[in-house]
């Protein structure tokens, strides 16, 4: 390892502190990763236009398909180096992949299609389809991380669903729940945001300079340039955009990265909330006896995982915020106010990776304190309130409410106190012995059935 690339002198912690965290993410989102888009992208449109266009014998456009598969399975560190060496020459990028690919069509005697490699083509219309290829790639990663945190606490309800668990509602001791059943909430709204982030397309554009096919025509004005367009950025797995400026307008990374916020911003209250649980004691996490908790306090078992996360899903939260808001937004037909941005997605998306990787160690830690769960409830006579005065408007007694209110609100409510005025209801015998047998821990509602639906 060299000074260079010593992990010690890395500015973002996602290339120091967390490189290893970001091994599978690293050749999805990086410059290596743009320019083997770049690469893909220019040998798809290469081979559409012999396809179509310029080889008329099948044997050269065999040669072309294989060279172009050939290249993208096995495109190396070694050739993205070779390509940045070009481009030390000829400050831009995406000319050096030109530049590169015409030395491979050489290698493979195809040589005589140099002047098709970026024909009719911007800058704009390899990074965009690149830029595409990578957001599907990533998409699909932090889905499936995302799939596995949901996993988790579907295990979780289904385990916990009938432990008693006291709720707080504004802090204060409020109807009893499950602890299964507040994993299924966390699990539902997780699935549902997975859901909409799954639904998001990446959008991609061909058209030229200003996006209206100018050379195309002026090349070959018989040809159904959009039909072949459309044919192309199809077959990357991306949606056609039909018009655009210079630029792919950008409307799609903005609900793209709007959909990701989303996605984070339950797992934000979700790390909150179990922090608060382990906080409160109601779960209990594994440690390693040669981990340190805190450098002063020998027993500290500090829940770093779901700060952790909550951290890093606030950073890529205020990332994907500015994505969402800057992308679309483009003087005229281009400026390059975007390049420098959408280099930085990497980082939204590298920092909800570590996020999520957090929680998913850190739920994987956690056992039920189920002595401590019964002893909050235990302690809550008062919350039954709720279920005696329901039981009394029932029956039409009109100031339940009021009744209820005035023994329990800020009171300290025993079992006894409670039962006794529960003794003194006129109310149906059978009701008043379900109130009698009503506990805090049995008062769950339908909380056991709730969290066993996924």
């Amino acid at each position: 390892m060299t000074e260079q690339n010593n992990p010690l002198l890395a500015i973002s912690p996602l290339d120091g502190r967390y490189y290893s965290k970001m091994d599978a993410l690293r050749p999805l989102f990086s410059e290596f990763a743009l320019i083997r888009g770049r690469v893909q992208v220019e040998l798809g449109w290469l081979c559409l236009l012999g396809e179509h266009l310029v080889l008329t014998d099948p044997d050269s456009l065999s040669k072309l398909q294989h060279l172009a598969d050939h290249i993208n399975h096995h495109f190396s560190l070694a050739d993205a180096e070779a390509i940045k060496a070009i481009e030390a020459t000829t400050k831009h990028d995406v000319k050096a992949v030109e530049y590169w690919l015409a030395e491979q069509l050489d290698k493979a005697e195809l040589g005589f299609l140099r002047a098709w490699v970026h024909f009719a083509c911007t800058s704009e219309d390899i990074n965009n389809l690149a830029y595409g290829i990578m957001l599907l790639q990533c998409q699909n990663h932090l889905l499936s991380r995302a799939s596995e945190l949901y996993q988790e606490l579907d295990t979780m309800a289904n385990e916990n669903a009938g432990v008693p668990m006291l709720s707080r509602t504004h802090g204060q001791a409020a109807s009893p729940t499950t602890l299964g059943k507040e994993c299924r909430n966390i699990a539902s709204r997780l699935k549902q945001a997975h859901a909409h982030f799954s639904d998001q397309g990446c959008y991609g554009k061909c058209n030229g300079a200003v996006g209206n096919y100018n050379a195309h025509v002026a090349a070959y004005p018989s040809v159904d340039w959009p039909k072949l367009s459309r044919e192309f950025v199809e077959s990357l797995g991306l949606i056609w955009q039909a018009h655009s400026t210079q630029i792919e307008a950008h409307d799609g990374i903005g609900s793209w990265s709007h959909a990701l916020s989303r996605l984070n911003t339950v797992l934000i209250d979700a790390s909150r909330d179990i922090w608060q649980y382990i906080s409160n004691g109601y779960f209990t996490q594994s440690s390693v006896s040669s981990e340190v908790g805190s450098s002063t306090m020998p027993h500290k078992t500090n829940p770093i995982d779901f700060e952790n996360a909550e951290g890093n899903l606030g950073i890529a939260n205020a990332l994907a915020h500015h994505m969402a808001c800057k992308l679309p937004v483009s003087r005229l037909q281009r400026d390059l106010s975007d390049s420098t941005v959408l280099r930085n997605i990497g980082v939204m998306i590298g920092h909800s990776d570590l996020a999520y990787q957090a929680l998913l160690k850190g739920l994987k830690k956690l056992s039920p304190n189920t002595k401590k769960l019964k002893e909050e409830c235990d302690g809550h006579w008062e919350v039954l309130a709720e279920a005696v005065q329901t039981v009394m408007r029932a029956n039409g007694i009109a100031d339940a409410y009021e009744q209820l209110k005035a023994v329990t609100r800020g009171q300290a409510i025993d079992e006894n106190t409670l039962k006794e005025f529960i003794d003194n209801l006129d109310i149906p015998g059978d009701q008043k012995e379900s109130l009698l047998e009503l506990t805090p821990s049995t008062y769950l509602g339908l909380a056991e059935f709730l969290a066993k639906q996924s």
